[in-house]
């Protein structure tokens, strides 16, 4: 049993100072996961790989979550989705009124408008993601396993518990259904 795997099955009995214990142990790999996602995003993104990190954290190991960790990799998994889930929230909260999401950004240049914000574009992913685990639950983990975590084929398969060659069909598939989902509009009806 790995020191971190360890260390969750502590935090998911209720040890207090396990959570102390596992931050300096996944920050470095969480904080790559972290720059490796955001490095994805277009320019203007506000949110840094450090504050990142802290979010998920607090929301994997905080005080509300009893979550219990089978492993590591479970842990990153969980990691992955909430990373997910925060830039989701970002680009909506970014999307609102309140922050001027009814407005384009313009550069200092005059004569240049500043492309469009990649909140439209995150959201439109989060909701065809949604509509793909509806569907295909399994597809779309194997999405946000290599899409979110960063993970490549083979880990992502062994994440999954399946072999390269069906992760790698899975994600040719994936990749044919969200061009075909975000090129269309969703049926509202």
């Amino acid at each position: 049993m790995s020191e971190v795997t360890r260390i969750l099955s502590a935090i998911g009995q209720g040890d207090p100072h396990a959570a102390e214990q596992l931050l300096p142990l996944v920050y470095d790999e969480l904080r790559q996961l972290a720059a490796l996602r955001l490095a994805q995003e277009k320019p203007g993104q506000t949110l840094q790989a450090t504050a990142l990190v802290h979010e998920v954290y607090l929301r994997l190991v905080g005080t509300d979550a009893n979550q219990p960790w089978d492993n590591r990799g479970h842990f990153f998994a969980a990691a992955a989705e909430a990373m997910r889930r925060i830039l989701v929230e970002n680009a909506r909260r970014k999307r609102g009124l309140k922050y001027g999401g009814d407005r384009d950004r313009q550069s200092l240049d005059p004569d240049c408008v500043a492309s469009p914000e990649a909140a439209d574009e995150l959201v439109a992913l989060d909701e065809a993601l949604t509509r793909l685990e509806a569907t295909e639950p399994k597809v779309a983990e194997l999405v946000k396993l290599r899409y979110f975590a960063g993970l490549t084929i083979p880990q992502a398969a062994a994440q999954l518990q399946i072999s390269p060659r069906t992760a790698d069909a899975w994600w040719s598939y994936a990749k044919a259904w969200f061009q075909t989902a975000l090129e269309e509009p969703p049926d509202i009806s």
